[in-house]
């Protein structure tokens, strides 16, 4: 094409300038033509070649580039060992993304964090200095798994994650938010508390995510989160997501959400690759029955749930004499003890964690094959959220629970709810059935 005569009054391009404009435009690489170079540069961990069950596979076939997320963000994905969305990432990533209310339902361990965690990420600025995202989960234990995933996700976006909850310095919390802060995951009571202060400023804050909602609507700590959405500017997004959902989120729906998205993947309740027996015991003979299973079965960890805090602590010391590998959880210790416990068991150091209901939400250990029940719960919703435990994200596990003549109608009742069969323990069990490798 011949150059254009210059007009009156318009300054001369300089001839380089004019061969510039006139070479071809590079060529853009081809969406989703094979692997791009950026791959290729990846440190992608070992390939998980354990079995899965459809709780995480019976997706549409969906690839995380397809939801045309930040080249860095996929980077982080990947590097953290994901390969393809479950099908609560399916149902979740692209109505966050287009920015409406979610209100979903998934069973624990299919990726719930990842599903409102990849959005997150996704919409913060790092160049804006300011809190643009809170991430709210009703334990500590929670709040620094959370925020792990967060990082591990985010690591090459430059974004700054701020864990908050009781049980920790206040003074250093105020002084980290003097910093730039874009992300903040907190349990409500600390945040509020921060709120009021004038200290963490929610003003363009727009995103709000719970994490296993129905525990954070409670009658604990309902108005605490709703205050803190008060916080937020009119136009926001509320994510909530859990296992289970009680009557009472209808009445938050309706009064703190706008029209939302609702997602339901639980026809069953309990994970497709957990296998349930149950054991018929007299109390005293409980103790022996845990030897018996720690000696047959194939544990790579196990949790051991008791219903009080006295009792884990007594069954930590009895499991300890037994010499078998021991660690304890719960409500009352302290809370830099806890976070010890916690990040060590997580880490491997020890086979075998006893530990009260405070463990039973959200914690996501993926070597965890076995629950053990050691005192059954008293409720449906506790013993789903306890089995969730192990077969993490449709791997296999195994729930053995020990049951008195006392939790016999408490058996019944949570088959009944749950619409699951507990089977009696047999003298074997498969290997093939829950454990790695």
């Amino acid at each position: 094409m011949p150059a254009m005569p210059p007009m009156p009054g318009m300054p001369q391009m300089p001839p380089q300038m004019n061969a510039a404009l006139a070479a071809p435009p590079p060529a853009m690489p081809a969406a989703g033509g094979g692997e791009e170079q950026w791959k290729t540069g990846l440190a992608l961990p070992p390939k998980d070649v354990r079995p899965k069950t459809e709780d995480v596979t019976a997706t549409k076939g969906n690839d995380f580039e397809d939801y045309f997320l930040k080249r860095e963000l996929l980077m982080g994905i990947f590097e953290a060992g994901f390969e393809r969305p479950s099908p609560i990432q399916e149902e979740s990533i692209p109505i966050a993304l287009a920015g409406r209310d979610i209100l979903a339902r998934a069973k624990n361990g299919t990726g719930k964090t990842a599903a409102f965690v990849i959005p997150v990420l996704e919409k913060t600025d790092a160049a804006k200095n300011s809190i643009q995202a809170m991430i709210l989960v009703p334990t500590r234990e929670l709040a620094l798994q959370t925020s792990q995933v967060c990082r591990d996700l985010g690591k090459h976006l430059g974004l700054e994650v701020m864990v908050s909850t009781g049980g920790s310095s206040l003074k250093e919390d105020i002084l980290r938010l003097y910093n730039t802060v874009h992300i903040i995951i907190a349990t409500p009571g600390r945040l509020v508390d921060m709120a009021q202060k004038g200290v963490a400023n929610l003003g363009a804050c727009a995103m709000c995510c719970l994490d296993e909602a129905d525990k954070l609507l409670s009658p604990e700590f309902q108005p605490l989160v709703e205050e803190l959405i008060n916080h937020m500017p009119a136009e926001r997004q509320v994510l909530l997501f859990s296992a289970t959902f009680p009557v009472k989120v209808k009445s938050f729906k309706d009064k703190m959400m706008r029209r939302p998205h609702e997602i339901n993947l639980m026809e069953e309740l309990t994970l497709k690759g957990v296998t349930q027996y149950y054991a018929f015991v007299e109390e005293r003979q409980k103790v022996h029955c845990l030897n018996t299973l720690f000696s047959k079965l194939q544990i790579n960890q196990s949790i051991i749930f008791c219903n009080s805090v006295n009792r884990v602590e007594l069954l930590a010391k009895k499991i300890t004499e037994l010499g078998y590998s021991c660690f304890y959880i719960h409500a009352k210790m302290l809370q830099a003890h806890r976070n010890r416990v916690f990040h060590d068991f997580r880490n491997g150091a020890c086979r075998n964690l006893v530990s009260s209901d405070l463990f039973t939400r959200g914690i996501d250990i993926p070597s965890v094959n076995v629950v053990i029940n050691f005192d059954f719960p008293k409720s449906a919703e506790t013993y789903l959220h306890r089995i969730g435990r192990s077969g993490r994200f449709g791997h296999l596990g195994l729930a053995v629970n020990l049951i008195t003549y006392d939790d016999r109608f408490n058996l019944y009742k949570v088959e009944k709810d749950l619409a699951t069969e507990i089977k009696p323990i047999p003298p074997a069990i498969d290997k093939q059935l829950y454990a790695f490798g």
